[in-house]
C-alpha cells in the first residue's frame, strides 16, 4: 500500500469518512443466507433494502422499506418462490418496486414487491426465465433500457432476457469455457465486460454476439476475479496475484496488452467486492470477510487508481448493498451509503465528505442517472443505445409513480392469425360480421351453463337442508 501514500494530492474526496448508524437504525435479527457464493446478498434501492436469507427448503429473501429499522419479526413475511437457495438478487434500475432473483433452481424469477413493502410472503413472481440448465449465480438489469435483464448461471451461459415478454433475446454460449464470476454492464448498456475462471477478462457486444477484447491472465491467482466497467469504458478489476496477494488493475479494452495500473493490496484471502460510483470516479472495495471499506479516486494521472482512505469496524461483512446515488441525503454531504450484512444483521454505512456550508454542494452531486429509461427492450435489441437519463438532485430525489410490470407472452397464434388477415384484406367486411354472430351464440351458451349451474347449487342447498334436517332427528 506504500505506492499510494507517497504523494498527498488534491482531492475532495480525501476526507471522505465513514460512519455506521446507531444501532437502532440497523435492521436486527435477520438470519443471513450462509450459502456459499461470492454475490453481495444485499440490494439496495431509495424505497427498500432486500437481504438474501436463510430458507428451509427452497429459498427466500427479505425485503424490508428502509425505514423499518430494528428488530424484525421472526414471522416477518418474505419472497419465496424460488425451490433452491437464492444467489444473487438485483433492484431495477427503472422501478423502485421491481426485483430480479437467481436461484440455485436453475431460473431467474422477477417480483413486483406492493408499493409499502409486503405484508404477506410472496411466493408468486410476475414472470419465471427458464432457460439456464445449472444454477443462475448472477442477475443483473440493463442500466438504460427497460425491462432488460441478464442472467449468468454455473452451465456458464449468458442470457439477456425480455422480462416484458418473458423471451430469452441473446444467449452467449461458448464465449465462457468455465464459470463466470462476475458480468458488468457499461453506462449505455451497449457492452459487458465479464470475468471468468480461466482468468480471463472479456469485454463483449452482445448484440453482435462478439467479444472485441480480452485478457488472459489478468489477475493470476487461482482465486476469483471481478471486473466492473468506469464510466469512461475503462475496466476495473479485482483479483489475486500468483502469491495470493489481492490486486486491483485498470485496464484500457482498446489495448489490453498492459495494465494501465495493477496494486498489490494485502494477503487476505475474501474476494474483492468493488462498488463504483460514476459521478465521482471513486471505486469502493469490500471483501466478503473483511472488516473494512477501501476507497479509491480513479483519474487521468498516474497512478490512475489513487488510494483514499479505509473505513474499519471490529466486525467482519458476510455481504453488502449499495445504495444508488439519487437515495443519499444531498443535505448531510453523504457521497456513499452502504448496507453491511452480520451474521444476524444489516448495519447502514454512510460515507460522508466533511464541508462547512450547508448549501447544496453541486461540485459533489453532478447530475446523476435517474429512473427513467431512455430505451424501450425492442430498441435496444434493434441496435439502439440510449446514455442514462440524468436528474439533479439539488433538491433532493423526489421519486415518481413506479408502472406496474406487465409480461405479455407472444402468442404463435397471434402471429398466424395476422398473416391470414393480411392475405385476405378484401374479404374484411363478411369476415367481421360473422365473428359478432358466433360471439351471440357463445354468450347464449354461457348464460344457459350459468342457469344450469345456479339450479344445480339450489338443489344441492335443498338437499342440504333435508340432511340436515334428519340429522338432527338421529341425534334426538
Amino acid at each position: 500500500m506504500d505506492m499510494f501514500k507517497r504523494v498527498v494530492r488534491q482531492s475532495k474526496f480525501r476526507h471522505v469518512f465513514g460512519q455506521a448508524v446507531k444501532n437502532d437504525q440497523c435492521y436486527d435479527d435477520i438470519r443471513v443466507s450462509r450459502v456459499t457464493w461470492d454475490s453481495a446478498f444485499c440490494a439496495v434501492n431509495p424505497k427498500f433494502v432486500a437481504i438474501i436469507v436463510e430458507a428451509s427448503g427452497g429459498g427466500a429473501f427479505m425485503v424490508l422499506p428502509l425505514h423499518k429499522s430494528g428488530r424484525i419479526d421472526k414471522a416477518y413475511p418474505t419472497v419465496c418462490g424460488h425451490t433452491g437457495p437464492v444467489l444473487d438478487i438485483d433492484w431495477c434500475p427503472h422501478n423502485d418496486q421491481v426485483i430480479a432473483s437467481g436461484s440455485e433452481d436453475c431460473t431467474v424469477m422477477v417480483w413486483q414487491i406492493p408499493e409499502n413493502g409486503l405484508v404477506t410472503s410472496m411466493s408468486e413472481p410476475v414472470v419465471v426465465l427458464e432457460g439456464h440448465s445449472k444454477r443462475v449465480g448472477i442477475v443483473t438489469w440493463h442500466p438504460t433500457a427497460r425491462n432488460v435483464l441478464l442472467s449468468a448461471g454455473c452451465d456458464n451461459v449468458v442470457i439477456i432476457w425480455n422480462v416484458g415478454t418473458g423471451e430469452a433475446m441473446i444467449t452467449l454460449e461458448d464465449m465462457h469455457p468455465d464459470i463466470i464470476f462476475s458480468v458488468c454492464w457499461n453506462r449505455n448498456g451497449s457492452l459487458i465486460c465479464t470475468a471468468c475462471k480461466d482468468k480471463k477478462i472479456r469485454v463483449i457486444d452482445p448484440r453482435k454476439e462478439e467479444i472485441i477484447a480480452e485478457k488472459d491472465k489478468a489477475h493470476e491467482g487461482a482465486r476469483p476475479m471481478r471486473a466492473i466497467f468506469l464510466s469512461d469504458g475503462k475496466v476495473f478489476t479485482t483479483g489475486f496475484s500468483r502469491m495470493s496477494e489481492r490486486q486491483l488493475g485498470l485496464w484500457d479494452p482498446d489495448n489490453m496488452e498492459e495494465p494501465v495500473s495493477v496494486h498489490e493490496m494485502d494477503t487476505s484471502n475474501g474476494v474483492l467486492l468493488p462498488f463504483y460510483d460514476p459521478d465521482t470516479n471513486v471505486v469502493y472495495l469490500c471483501g466478503k470477510g473483511d472488516s473494512s471499506i477501501r476507497y479509491f479516486e480513479i483519474t487521468d494521472e498516474a497512478p490512475f487508481v489513487h488510494y483514499l482512505n479505509t473505513f474499519t469496524t471490529k466486525e467482519p461483512q458476510r455481504g453488502m448493498g449499495y445504495m444508488p446515488k439519487r437515495g443519499l441525503d444531498v443535505n448531510k454531504c453523504e457521497i456513499a451509503r452502504f448496507y453491511k450484512l452480520h451474521e444476524r444483521k444489516c448495519e447502514p454505512i454512510i460515507m460522508t465528505v466533511p464541508r462547512k456550508s450547508d448549501l447544496f454542494q453541486d461540485d459533489l452531486y453532478p447530475d446523476t442517472a435517474g429512473p427513467e429509461a431512455p430505451l424501450e427492450a425492442e430498441e435496444w435489441i434493434e441496435g439502439k443505445n440510449g446514455d442514462p437519463i440524468l436528474i439533479s438532485l439539488k433538491h433532493g430525489y423526489i421519486p415518481g409513480k413506479n408502472r406496474d410490470l406487465k409480461v405479455v407472452k407472444k402468442n404463435i397464434l397471434d402471429n398466424k392469425m395476422s398473416k391470414n388477415t393480411e392475405n385476405t384484406a378484401p374479404a374484411v367486411k363478411t369476415a367481421t360480421s360473422t365473428p359478432s354472430i358466433k360471439s351471440e351464440a357463445k354468450l347464449e351458451e354461457v348464460l344457459k351453463e350459468m342457469k344450469s349451474l345456479r339450479e344445480l347449487v339450489s338443489s344441492q342447498e335443498k338437499r342440504i337442508a333435508k340432511l340436515e334436517e334428519q340429522l338432527s332427528k338421529m341425534d334426538i
